[in-house]
């Protein structure tokens, strides 16, 4: 159920879809066309519910987690097909262009990944399987339907499927309180910035007349600001903010990532950021959102500083990696206090590589916690370097990415958004940036460190890595080393996209007919 405070919110909004319902035409095809990756996984998920009943426990694991990644797959042909009807469609509520297709790609490719990550996983821990890869795939259509959406009241109805779905799989470990914990402090909070972000559409409409970006673009280009609008920027801000962790809206992750299974943590620190990053984009620079620039300054300042900070201080791994993408958030938020054009292809190519090295490296930590994920601190990890060459090189190739190692893709992402910030002038974060990256590397180093310099305290096993979660491990790595070494294509793509964006901006808004 959502919170009074949001259903007050969103009653406020009814003239005007009211109005716009008044002139209404049917679909066309094309129009399904541009969402085409979404009814795809539509299917599969409820594919999988109906099969599900169907299938003994034993053996759902493996079935129900083939068809899920088959509807995968199929969602990034479909995302293929999708790009060759670039347009708008349903009455100008969603656009289909190279920064759309850009991100459906990447959460579509992050929800394979945790799947093939889960195969073994689920097994282990005793996770019902049904369930458990619908709500993916159904939290998966949300995150793609956030990236492409124009309208604000879309953006918040695809929002609200996606972090309902994250709500449930973040509390998957039925067993343990820690994930009960997780999951009801996880819907608790995430309603209360739910509620904030639809305060600030509410009246952005107030402000401006209208919920979609290109209106609210061109309103707010022609003449005076209304003070209205500053604070329905902020109010959007905070909603957003906390999907992406920022501080100071972060108080929920360390704690939501300890108890939530691995994989998911995996899924839900990239998929679901990549998304309200996407958002936070064309609300930022599409919809050219007034007083951003000291928003976004403040709160990647203060995610960089207490993301490390925290880190710093911390034993348990999945907590540690939680302050971490908190700090990474902060990275990645300076790309957006930049200059649009600049701001926008450092931003789109940072959230790529970040999703690569960090889904990669819960795939192995979910792999070597253990059933009821036993092994998750520090001591666990002493000795890991002997014990298991192969799964501790990989490791600690993903703690290089994250640190900004060259010939890793965390050292492009970094240095592009760093080169951003100095071409927009904002030295001052440069600075901020470039010495919390330095604190970052002594937490991380602390874990390799620990599985090669260390002796292991205690017999911790170290079960056999099985081929699916081996796979996901595999592409990670693969993926990683990629943007590492041959970024050029990706970051033609990204520049692109971000300069048909900040050119739609400037342009009228097109006809809102399908």
């Amino acid at each position: 159920m959502l919170p009074m405070t949001t259903v007050t919110a969103f009653s406020h909004l009814l003239p005007g879809l009211l109005a716009q319902a008044q002139t209404f035409q049917p679909p066309q095809l094309a129009d399904y066309m541009r969402i085409l990756p979404e009814l795809v996984l539509s299917v599969f998920g409820m594919l999988i519910m109906v099969v599900d009943p169907l299938l003994d426990e034993d053996s759902s694991h493996q079935s129900l987690g083939t068809i899920a990644l088959i509807g995968t797959f199929t969602a990034l042909a479909a995302t293929f097909c999708m790009a060759h009807y670039p347009g708008t469609a349903f009455y100008n509520m969603v656009r289909v262009e190279g920064f759309s297709v850009f991100f459906h790609f990447l959460v579509i490719a992050i929800a394979a990944v945790a799947i093939l990550s889960s195969f073994e996983y689920l097994k282990v821990q005793r996770i019902r399987a049904g369930e458990y890869y619908a709500l993916i795939l159904l939290g998966t259509v949300g995150m793609c339907l956030m990236s492409s959406a124009i309208e604000l009241v879309l953006i918040f109805i695809a929002l609200e499927i996606s972090s309902i779905s994250t709500y449930v799989l973040a509390g998957f470990r039925r067993r343990d309180a820690s994930s009960s914990e997780a999951s009801l402090k996880y819907f608790l909070l995430g309603s209360f910035a739910t509620a904030f972000f639809l305060y600030g559409v509410a009246l952005m409409f107030g402000a401006t007349g209208s919920t979609n970006s290109d209106a609210i673009s061109q309103v707010l280009r022609s003449g005076n600001v209304p003070v209205l609008a500053y604070v329905a920027t902020a109010l959007m801000f905070v909603g957003l903010g906390f999907k992406v962790s920022s501080a100071p809206f972060h108080v929920w992750a360390p704690d939501v990532y300890e108890g939530a299974p691995a994989p998911i943590v995996g899924l839900m620190s990239t998929g679901p950021k990549a998304a309200a990053f996407a958002v936070l984009l064309r609300v930022m620079f599409e919809a050219n959102a007034p007083g951003r620039f000291w928003l976004i300054w403040v709160s990647a300042a203060l995610s960089m500083t207490l993301g490390n900070l925290g880190a710093l201080v911390q034993d348990n791994v999945k907590r540690l990696l939680a302050y971490s993408s908190i700090a990474h958030a902060g990275y990645l938020l300076v790309a957006f206090a930049a200059q649009p054009e600049l701001g926008t292809s450092a931003a789109m190519f940072y959230t790529a590589a970040y999703a690569a090295m960090n889904v990669g490296a819960f795939a192995v930590v979910s792999h070597f916690a253990n059933a009821g994920e036993k092994y998750v601190t520090l001591d666990d990890y002493a000795g890991l370097g002997r014990r298991s060459p192969v799964l501790a090189a990989t490791f600690a190739f993903f703690l290089m990415s994250l640190i900004g190692i060259p010939i890793t893709g965390g050292f492009f992402a970094k240095f592009y958004v760093l080169t951003a910030a100095l071409k927009s002038d904002l030295v001052g974060l440069a600075i901020i940036l470039v010495l919390n990256s330095a604190v970052g590397a002594y937490y991380y180093l602390r874990i390799i460190v620990m599985m090669y310099m260390r002796e292991p305290r205690g017999e911790v096993p170290v079960p056999r890595v099985p081929t699916a979660a081996a796979l996901a491990i595999a592409v990670c790595v693969l993926l990683t080393f990629y943007f590492g070494v041959l970024p050029g294509r990706v970051l033609d793509y990204t520049g692109q996209s971000a300069r048909q964006l900040v050119t739609d901006t400037a342009a009228p808004p097109a006809s809102s007919a399908p």
